[in-house]
């Protein structure tokens, strides 16, 4: 049976004699000092989850993905992740907490299995699972105060910079956008009161590459934090190691890997007060994903190492056709020598992922011609999925787009990579 201890707001269940690591639950109107003490506890318990299951830092990335949050269920043996679809649990007799929830808001098992899985993989000591990847970008943002500077990428995922012009520039935060490919200009966009820099690379839609280690660098030594959007490129790159702070994923994409959850988590390296109050923007303001998603995230996170590799294959084969064809301007990505990015990429990068884009000769028309006359290919935004889909990046963003109108972005699937040529050779015309 677990043992259970209260104090303060905060009940641990340890549950070490079942081979579990302990749960720390939090009351929703517990004082600032107790849920500092509760976070201090949190991190204690969850990296002891190392010493109570099979998972090892030292584990293979495959052998990692396929372990991380999954434990055997300890009432029934189910080796399968159960789903706890509850939005309440049960309190006993003195108004504790004794199984470590009270609401799903708050917490739920499978969003607690999917924040230690991914967390574990990525090389994190906490995360924080959202909804959706522009919730966990909103909660980050929030955390901020009015007055603080943000540095942010300018080729980078639109929904980010539109969030940051539309919303927290008239809330009171201040941002630059620069190339952060270019450290001079980072160097030089620096204030007083940046307080973080948004790195994204490969960048949202030309590929363009950062190189983390050295803007990290840079922004560290301005007393800033980095965080890197590595969405397009899960266990291809590792940005703790290249000095990373934080990691946001819309797991909605690769994690996810089938087109049919959505969600969203930011990845801390180390805990402290700035995690501490995304931790309660996720819960207060309830941005969380259903115990379902989360669940059909940490299933997708187990084959997502070898996912990776084949959309990298299939990207790169794609990528060296298309810069041959005569009708291709141009070819994005960073896999190609070509790609001024390159030598960087191959440095931080194990491949070189599974987006494209390119620009056709004769612009919006030809562009538009393109994707009307794929049949594989599907039209449709989004990324990460078995099937390939093409997109017209300028009329998905809209007015205010620095996209080219002859700019198609590919994400590539699963499918035999000859027949994704084919189906762009006929295309193409």
């Amino acid at each position: 049976m677990p043992g259970i201890r209260h104090s303060e707001s905060v009940t641990v269940v340890d549950y070490s004699e079942c081979g579990l690591p302990a749960l720390i639950h939090t009351c929703g109107d517990m004082s600032p000092h107790s849920r500092v003490r509760a976070s201090k506890m949190r991190t204690k318990h969850r990296q002891s989850c190392f010493n109570s299951s099979i998972v090892t830092p030292e584990m293979k990335i495959e052998t990692l993905a396929v372990h991380a949050g999954h434990d055997i269920d300890p009432a029934t043996g189910a080796v399968a992740t159960p789903i706890y679809l509850s939005t309440t649990f049960e309190r006993d007799i003195e108004g504790g907490y004794p199984r470590g929830f009270m609401y799903t808001r708050n917490n739920n098992p499978n969003r607690e299995a999917l924040e230690r899985g991914i967390s574990a993989l990525e090389g994190g000591a906490a995360a924080a699972a959202f909804a959706s990847g522009t919730g966990a970008t909103m909660s980050l943002l929030q955390a901020l105060s009015p007055g603080d500077h943000i540095l942010a990428h300018i080729d980078a995922y639109y929904g980010t910079s539109r969030l940051i012009r539309e919303i927290f520039l008239r809330w009171g935060l201040e941002a630059d956008f620069v190339d952060m490919s270019d450290l001079a200009a980072v160097k030089k966009a620096l204030t007083p009161n940046t307080k973080l820099a948004w790195a994204e690379t490969p960048s949202n839609p030309l590929l363009k590459i950062v190189d983390l280690a050295a803007v990290a660098e840079i922004v560290h030594d301005a007393g800033a934090l980095m965080v890197c959007d590595n969405t397009w490129a899960p266990v291809l790159q590792r940005p703790f190691d290249l000095g990373a702070d934080l990691i946001l994923h819309s797991t909605t994409k690769y994690f996810g890997g089938h087109c049919d959850v959505l969600g969203g988590i930011l990845v801390a390296k180390t805990e402290n007060d700035f995690v501490e109050r995304i931790r309660s923007i996720q819960y207060e303001a309830g941005a969380v994903p259903s115990p379902f998603d989360c669940w059909l995230i940490l299933r997708g996170m187990r084959t997502v190492p070898w996912r990776m590799r084949a959309h990298s294959e299939n990207a790169m084969k794609v990528a060296e056709f298309l810069a041959q064809h005569s009708k291709v301007a141009r070819v994005h990505y960073p896999g190609l020598q070509s790609h001024p990015g390159h030598k960087i990429a191959a440095k931080q990068m194990s491949l070189f992922g599974g987006m494209l884009s390119f620009e056709v000769t004769d612009g919006r028309d030809a562009a538009m011609s393109v994707t009307a006359k794929t049949k594989i290919f599907i039209r449709a935004t989004s990324l990460g999925g078995v099937e390939s889909l093409i997109e017209h990046r300028a009329s998905i963003e809209g007015p205010g787009t620095t996209s080219a109108e002859g700019l198609l972005r590919l994400s590539i699937g699963l499918e035999n990579a000859d027949d994704l040529i084919e189906d762009l050779d006929q295309a193409l015309g």
